[in-house]
């Protein structure tokens, strides 16, 4: 039995879809996700993996060709009221709707949000603004647009970063974060990886983030 993809559409910013990976069982764990067009096409590798039913909700990225329309839903430091309506939206309704539709509402300890390049920036925000929603943060060659304030909050959320070989840059900002994240005291992985910046990298690191903060079946 394999897992099955529902795809709704909000009216948020004139009609923003969100889709969502429903695992083949009751699900365990949950993974909320910018760029989810991209992310909730991961679940057929959880399902190959050793990890508990995990569903992911993927909220998609803006259709707008405006590649700083996207960064400023999902980075504070560019569109502060465009980064708070798509904050509501992300925290706000499309949990809501999850809790309705599939009757889902898990503990923060079993809940995480996952971004990557661009949207690894929102996964920092949301995990550093809301640890009693996300108890985890997936988070892979994040941008630069988001750095570690001089005072982090508390708590934090265990986090996950990964970042390539082949994209300095990206390491760079992945390893700013880790080293400011374990300064605070926060439970930190960061994996480097032989890769580039790209899906089928990032694809193959997901179900050892679920495995890392869910643990096995």
């Amino acid at each position: 039995m394999e897992g099955e993809l529902v795809t709704t559409t909000f009216e948020y910013d004139g009609g923003r879809q969100v889709t969502v990976y429903v695992p083949p069982d009751p699900p365990e764990a949950v993974v909320f996700a910018g760029d989810g067009q991209l992310i909730s096409g991961w679940g057929g590798n959880l399902e190959a993996a050793d990890v508990p039913p995990t569903m992911i909700v993927g909220a998609h990225r803006t259709d707008d060709p405006d590649e700083m329309a996207r960064i400023g839903e999902y980075s504070p430091s560019f569109d502060p009221e465009r980064f708070a309506a798509h904050e509501k939206f992300f925290v706000e309704d499309v949990r809501g709707w999850v809790r309705t539709r599939f009757g889902l509402e898990l503990a923060a300890g079993r809940t995480a949000v996952c971004g990557v390049s661009a949207s690894g920036e929102l996964a920092l925000a949301m995990g550093l603004r809301h640890p009693d929603v996300f108890g985890a943060v997936f988070c892979a060659s994040p941008g630069g647009g988001l750095r570690p304030p001089a005072v982090l909050p508390s708590p934090l959320p265990r986090t996950y970063l990964v970042a390539g070989t082949q994209e300095p840059w990206f390491l760079e900002n992945a390893t700013r974060w880790a080293d400011a994240l374990r300064g605070a005291g926060a439970d930190v992985v960061l994996a480097e990886r032989v890769g580039d910046h790209g899906g089928p990298f990032w694809q193959a690191e997901f179900p050892l983030m679920v495995g890392w903060a869910f643990g096995r079946r």
